[in-house]
């Protein structure tokens, strides 16, 4: 089995910063392109930023210049670093991995629990 877990979220205040990490663990031979969602209340599930393996980064317009998407391959761990955060980021956020497992040919996505950041006063 494989798990992501989430962690980083939080309160912050407008204008702060938050440093998102999705950490991977489990029957892994490798992960390809690794993705954060996220989805506010009353809203759907949005696509914010994607890193492929070799650390080639989309941003959706919402984000760009704000949040920067790394990786860290050994450690099968993704980072959301999130700055000049605003009320519009307040939302669960979910990582996402497209993982070849071992012993397999077949890629599979995997989801985490999601995590609950809210940018408040």
């Amino acid at each position: 089995q494989v798990q992501l877990v989430e962690s980083g979220g939080g309160l912050v205040q407008p204008g702060g910063s938050l440093r998102l990490s999705c950490a991977a663990s489990g029957n892994i031979f490798s992960i390809n392109a690794m993705d954060w969602y996220r989805q506010a209340p009353g809203k759907q599930r949005e696509l914010v930023a994607s890193i492929t393996r070799g650390g080639d980064t989309n941003y959706s317009d919402s984000v760009k210049g704000r949040f920067t998407l790394s990786r860290d391959n050994a450690k099968n761990t993704g980072y959301l670093q999130m700055n000049s955060l605003n009320a519009e980021d307040t939302a669960v956020y979910y990582c996402r991995a497209i993982v070849r497992r071992m012993g397999s040919s077949y890629e599979y996505i995997h989801w985490g629990q999601g995590i609950q950041v809210t940018v408040s006063s």
